[in-house]
C-alpha cells in the first residue's frame, strides 16, 4: 500500500511512522511524541540524548540520569517497524477512530511512534467536516505538493466549491450560490457539464426538491462525509487512508475464501456482522445436495426430461411411458409429492419448457413426434395440441420473455413462432433445429442446428448471425439467466461453456461420459455459480463453473441420466432423470447432528464419491 506514498522526497518519512528516532532527540521539552520516543526533562532541561550523556546541570553522573540514558538506549534498540507494520497500525488506528475510541488512537500513535493522517490531511478534514470550504481550499495548497497529480487539486477544488454551492441553495442564499457558480466553479473550465446541471438547480422551490434532483443528502455529516470519500481517492493512501480501508481488506478476504470454497452454496452477505473473523470459511460437502433424498418412481419407462418451475414450487418430468407429472415441492420439507398426471403424448415426452409465469406447460415428443402439447398447469387442462402437418418434428421449444408467444421446431426444417392457441406467426425456412432459447430481449431466438452451431435467429428483421461453432453436434444447451454464458452438451465431447456475448469457449468439463444421446445440463446453485449433467455412465456430474474438474460424482441411477435440473429457488436441491424409470432428488445429508454442523471443517478440495 506504501508504494502509492513514494517518491515524496522529504516528506516520506513524515507520511508514515516515525519511529526511527535517529538522533533520540525530543521535539519539546514537556515529553511530546512526534517522533516516537518519550522524553524526561529536569527542571525543563532535556536529559535523555542520542549517545546516552547527561545535558542538565551538574556532574551528570546522577542515577536520574544515568536511567533516563538507558531508558533512551532501550528505545534505541527498539525493532523498527517494517512497512507492512506500520500499514497495520494505521488501520487499527482508522478502525479505533471510528469507533470513536479517539483517547485509545493517540495511545496507540504515541507507544508506535507511527502517524495516522498526514497533520495537512488531518486539518483539511476537519475544515470539510465544519464546513469551512475557505479554510478547506487552502489546505489544498498544502496537499498539492503530496499528490501525485497536482491537476487532481482543481477536481477536488470542483467537489468542494460544488458542495458550498449545493449548501448554500439549501440554506436558501441564492445569490451567495450564484456567486460560486459564476466565480468560481465557470472560471475553473471543469465539467462543464456538470456546471450546466447545478445551474439548473437554482430553479428549485424548495429544499426537498434540490436534494431530490440533485440525489443529495443535504447540508450536514452524511453528504460531507461523500465527499471526504470521494476526496480522498485523489489523495496517496500514505497522507490520508481509504475511508473504512480495514473493513474493506476484511470483507474482501471473506469474499476470497467463499469464492475459493467449492461447496459454497448460499447467498453472499457482504456484511461482516454475519460471520466470524476468528476461523476461515468452509463448507462441507454434506451441505450441498450430493444425497439422494428421494427416488420417484411413479413412472412406468424411460424418464427423459425433468423440469422445476420458475419459481422452484413444481417439478415436471416427462417419460417414455406417454405422461407428464407434475410434483409438488414441500416449501418446508423439500419432500416431492404427486400433484397431477398429464397423459396422451403418444409418442413419449422428451422436452418440456414452462411459462415464464409458471401457469402454462409445453410438452414435445421424440424425433418422429409432430405434435406440441400445451397444458395448464394449475387446472390440469389441455390448452392447445398443435401440428402443422404430420411430416413436422417439434422436439424442442422455448418461450417467449412476454409469456404470450413460443417458438418451437425440430430437425426436418421446421422453425415456428406461435401464440397460446398455437396459431402461426412466423416461420423460418430451413432451419434444422435440435434446441431453442429465447433471450431476455425478446426478440432473439437462438437455435442449435444440424451444422454443429448455435446461430442467433431476429424474427422482427428476419436477420441471422453465426454466434457458436463447434467441430461436433451440439445435442442440447441452455443459457444463463443473465443471458451471457451458454451451456452445451456436445456429441462426444461433453459439456462446454461459452460466453455468447465474446463468442468465446471458456471451458470444457471433464469427466462426463457424453456419446450421441441427448443429454440435458443446467445452471445451479446460489448466483449459478454450478453446473450439472447427466452422463452415459449412469452418473450425475457436478462442477464449479470457474473448474474443469467435477467437485462431485453422484451415483444411484442404474441406467443413462438424460437430464438434470436444479432448483431454481431452492439452491440445495436438485432432481435427474435416468432411463431407468427413475427420478432422483438431491439433496444435503440427512439428519446431519446439530454437533456436526457446527464442527464441519472438511476441507472443500476432497470429492467424494
Amino acid at each position: 500500500m506504501q508504494a502509492n506514498g513514494a517518491g515524496q522526497g522529504q516528506e516520506t518519512s513524515e507520511l508514515s511512522c516515525l519511529n526511527s528516532a535517529q538522533n533520540g532527540e525530543s521535539s519539546s521539552a514537556g515529553g511530546s511524541h512526534s517522533n516516537g520516543l518519550l522524553s524526561s526533562t529536569d527542571n525543563g532541561n532535556i536529559v535523555g540524548t542520542s549517545n546516552g550523556s547527561s545535558t542538565g546541570p551538574g556532574s551528570g553522573t546522577s542515577t536520574a540520569s544515568t536511567t533516563s540514558a538507558s531508558e533512551v538506549g532501550s528505545l534505541k534498540k527498539k525493532k523498527r517497524l517494517t512497512q507492512a507494520e506500520e500499514d497495520v497500525i494505521r488501520l487499527i488506528g482508522q478502525h479505533l477512530h471510528g469507533l470513536g475510541l479517539n483517547q485509545t488512537v493517540d495511545l496507540l500513535m504515541q507507544e508506535s511512534g507511527c502517524r495516522l493522517e498526514h497533520p495537512s490531511a488531518t486539518k483539511f478534514r476537519n475544515h470539510v467536516m465544519e464546513g469551512e470550504w475557505d479554510k478547506a481550499e487552502n489546505d489544498l495548497n498544502e496537499l498539492r505538493a503530496l499528490m501525485h497529480s497536482p491537476n487532481a487539486i482543481v477536481r477536488m477544488k470542483f467537489l468542494l466549491l460544488q458542495q458550498k454551492y449545493l449548501e448554500y441553495l439549501e440554506d436558501g442564499k441564492v445569490l451567495e450560490a450564484l456567486q460560486v457558480l459564476r466565480g468560481e466553479l465557470t472560471p475553473l473550465k471543469y465539467n462543464t457539464d456538470r456546471i450546466h446541471v447545478l445551474s439548473g438547480y437554482l430553479m428549485c422551490s424548495h429544499a426537498e426538491d434540490l436534494r431530490a434532483k440533485a440525489e443529495w443528502e443535504g447540508k450536514g455529516t452524511a453528504s460531507r462525509c461523500r465527499l471526504l470519500d470521494k476526496l480522498q481517492t485523489y489523495l496517496p493512501p500514505s497522507v490520508m487512508l481509504p475511508p473504512r480501508r480495514l473493513q474493506t481488506l476484511l470483507r474482501q478476504a471473506v469474499e476470497l475464501q467463499r469464492d475459493r470454497c467449492l461447496y459454497h452454496n448460499t447467498k453472499l452477505d457482504s456484511s461482516l456482522d454475519s460471520v466470524s473473523l476468528l476461523v476461515d470459511h468452509v463448507c462441507s460437502r454434506k451441505q450441498f445436495p450430493c444425497y439422494t433424498q428421494q427416488i420417484l418412481t411413479e413412472h412406468c419407462n424411460e424418464v427423459w426430461f425433468c423440469k422445476f418451475s420458475n419459481d422452484g414450487t413444481k417439478l415436471a418430468t416427462g417419460s417414455k411411458d406417454t405422461t407428464v407429472i407434475i410434483w409438488q415441492v414441500d416449501p418446508e420439507s423439500h419432500q416431492l409429492k404427486l400433484l397431477r398426471t398429464l397423459e396422451g403424448h403418444a409418442y413419449g415426452v422428451a422436452y418440456l419448457a414452462w411459462s415464464p409465469d409458471d401457469t402454462y406447460l409445453i410438452a414435445c415428443g421424440p424425433d418422429d413426434c409432430s405434435e406440441l402439447w400445451l397444458w395448464n398447469v394449475q387446472t390440469g387442462e389441455l390448452r392447445t395440441k398443435m401440428s402443422q402437418s404430420h411430416e413436422d418434428s417439434l422436439t424442442t421449444v422455448a418461450w417467449n420473455p412476454d409469456g404470450k408467444r413460443f417458438v418451437t421446431g425440430g430437425q426436418r426444417g421446421q422453425f415456428y413462432q406461435c401464440d397460446l392457441d398455437g396459431n402461426l406467426l412466423d416461420s423460418w425456412e430451413g432451419v434444422r433445429v435440435q434446441c431453442l432459447w429465447c433471450l431476455g430481449d425478446g426478440r432473439t431466438v437462438l437455435a442449435s442446428d444440424t451444422h454443429q452451431r448455435i446461430r442467433g435467429y431476429n424474427f422482427e428483421d428476419l436477420t441471422d448471425r453465426n454466434i457458436v461453432q463447434e467441430d461436433h453436434p451440439v445435442m442440447s444447451f441452455t443459457v444463463s439467466k443473465n443471458g451471457r454464458l451458454a451451456l452445451l452438451n456436445v456429441a462426444t465431447q461433453g459439456v462446454h461453456l461459452w460466453d455468447l456475448q465474446d463468442r468465446v469457449l471458456v471451458r470444457k468439463y471433464q469427466g462426463v461420459t457424453q456419446g450421441f444421446y441427448t443429454i440435458h445440463s443446467c445452471f445451479g446453485g446460489h448466483n449459478e455459480d454450478f453446473i450439472a449433467s447427466g452422463s452415459e455412465d449412469h452418473k450425475v456430474y457436478i462442477w464449479h463453473r470457474r473448474g474443469e474438474l467435477p467437485i462431485a460424482e453422484l451415483t444411484g441411477h442404474t441406467r443413462t441420466v438424460n437430464c438434470v435440473s436444479w432448483n431454481p429457488a431452492i439452491p440445495g436441491l436438485m432432481a435427474s432423470a435416468s432411463d431407468d424409470g427413475t427420478v432422483r432428488v438431491w439433496g444435503p445429508a440427512p439428519f446431519l447432528e446439530s454437533q456436526e454442523v457446527d464442527g464441519l471443517n472438511e476441507n472443500c478440495s476432497n470429492m467424494d464419491s
